[in-house]
C-alpha cells in the first residue's frame, strides 16, 4: 500500500514549489560549485579542510653521550587517509637523500632515522617538517621541509617540495594536472614575469642585476603550490639565487593564470 500519495493529485502546491526551488537553483548557477578555490580568498590557511594531527618528536642516537647526533620531526598525520600520510612520510625520507650516484637505502622515516643511527658522525643533524600551506574544503597543500647537516659542512642542504592534494580523488596532483592542455609555455611566460617583479625586490638582485641575472638565470620549476591568493613557486637554495638568498618563493596572482590553469582551479568568475 502506498502511503505517499503523488504531489500532482493532492498537493498541487507542493508540486508548483518544488518546480520554483529547481528553477532558483538553475538560477543561480551550477558553476559556482565547480571551482575547488572558494571565491572568497583570504591571507590565511583555510581551515576547513582535512583534520590533521602533528607528529612531533626529537631524538639523539640511543646510547650515545656528549655530542650525539640529532633527529627532529615536526610533520603532520591525516587520519582516515593514509595514502596522503604515507605520501608525506615518503617524501619526507627521500628528501634527505643527497648521493645522486645511487638509490637512497631507505623510504619511510623510520627507516632513514635506523640508516642515520648507524651512519651519522657526532654532530650531524637531521630536521624534518611538514605544514598544511593551504586547506580548504576540496583541496589539502602540504609543505615539506628538510634540512641535513653533516659534520664539517660548511652549513647544511635544506629542500622544500609541495603536495597538492585532491581531497575527492584521494590523490596528489602535479603541474601538468592544473594547466590547460598545451598551456605550458603561457605557464612558463608567467613565471618568468614573477622572477622579473622578485628581482625587483631581491638585495643580491639589485646590488649587480646584469652579473646577477648571469649568474643566476631564470629557471622553470614545477615545485608549485595552490594558495589562497595565486600559485606559488618555491626554489631550492642555488637554483635561481645564492644560498644566501635562502629559497625564492614566486607568486602568480589567479588574476594571471585565466586560460591557463584549468577551470576548476581558479577561484569562481
Amino acid at each position: 500500500m502506498n502511503l505517499v500519495a503523488p504531489l500532482s493529485s493532492t498537493r498541487p502546491w507542493l508540486s508548483a514549489l518544488a518546480v520554483s526551488l529547481v528553477l532558483a537553483a538553475c538560477a543561480s548557477g551550477p558553476q559556482d560549485n565547480l571551482s575547488l578555490v572558494p571565491a572568497q580568498l583570504n591571507a590565511q590557511t583555510q581551515k576547513n579542510g582535512l583534520f590533521s594531527q602533528p607528529d612531533q618528536w626529537r631524538k639523539k642516537r640511543p646510547g650515545c653521550q656528549g655530542e650525539c647526533p640529532t633527529m627532529t620531526v615536526d610533520s603532520l598525520v591525516f587520519p582516515g587517509h593514509s595514502r596522503l600520510t604515507a605520501q608525506i612520510d615518503h617524501a619526507l625520507a627521500l628528501m634527505t637523500w643527497i648521493d645522486n650516484t645511487r638509490s637512497a637505502p631507505y623510504d619511510t622515516v623510520l627507516g632513514l632515522r635506523d640508516y642515520f643511527w648507524k651512519t651519522a658522525g657526532p654532530r650531524d643533524q637531521v630536521q624534518l617538517n611538514a605544514k598544511a600551506r593551504y586547506r580548504n574544503a576540496h583541496l589539502t597543500v602540504v609543505e615539506l621541509q628538510t634540512g641535513v647537516y653533516r659534520t664539517g659542512m660548511a652549513h647544511g642542504i635544506t629542500g622544500t617540495q609541495f603536495i597538492i592534494w585532491r581531497n575527492d580523488l584521494r590523490k596528489a596532483v602535479t603541474l601538468d594536472d592544473l594547466l590547460v592542455p598545451g598551456a605550458r609555455p603561457a605557464f612558463d611566460s608567467a613565471l618568468e614575469k614573477a622572477h622579473a617583479q622578485w628581482l625587483k625586490t631581491s638585495p643580491d638582485a639589485r646590488e649587480d642585476p646584469e652579473n646577477f641575472s648571469r649568474m643566476w638565470p631564470f629557471s622553470v620549476s614545477d615545485n608549485v603550490a595552490l594558495t589562497d591568493t595565486g600559485l606559488v613557486v618555491k626554489y631550492q637554495p642555488y637554483e635561481i639565487a645564492p644560498y644566501s638568498s635562502g629559497e625564492p618563493e614566486l607568486r602568480i596572482p589567479y588574476s594571471q593564470l585565466k586560460g591557463i590553469l584549468l577551470p576548476e582551479y581558479l577561484p569562481p568568475a
